[in-house]
């Protein structure tokens, strides 16, 4: 059975984000008003052919441990979707 995973990579919250500050600078340098922060992150589909639910996800898992998302500076979630 083919699964559609779709999993969100973003910037820990305690670390600078170079691409959010550059693009709020930019925001703000167009005069759109009342932004108070900007994190860029990563939007990553995969479709995964597994026998059940949970096989899928753990393969997304296994995904985004060794290659999607860097732990240092990074956390990831998993959504299954339809």
């Amino acid at each position: 059975m083919k699964y559609n995973v779709q999993i969100k990579v973003m910037p820990l919250k305690d670390l600078l984000d170079p691409q959010g500050k550059a693009v709020m600078g930019s925001l703000q340098n167009l005069g759109l008003q009342g932004v108070q922060d900007v994190r860029i992150g990563k939007h990553i589909t995969l479709q995964i052919d597994a026998n059940t639910e949970s096989e899928a996800r753990n393969v997304a898992e296994d995904a985004a441990k060794k290659l999607l998302a860097n732990p240092v500076m990074e956390f990831y979630e998993i959504e299954m979707v339809n």
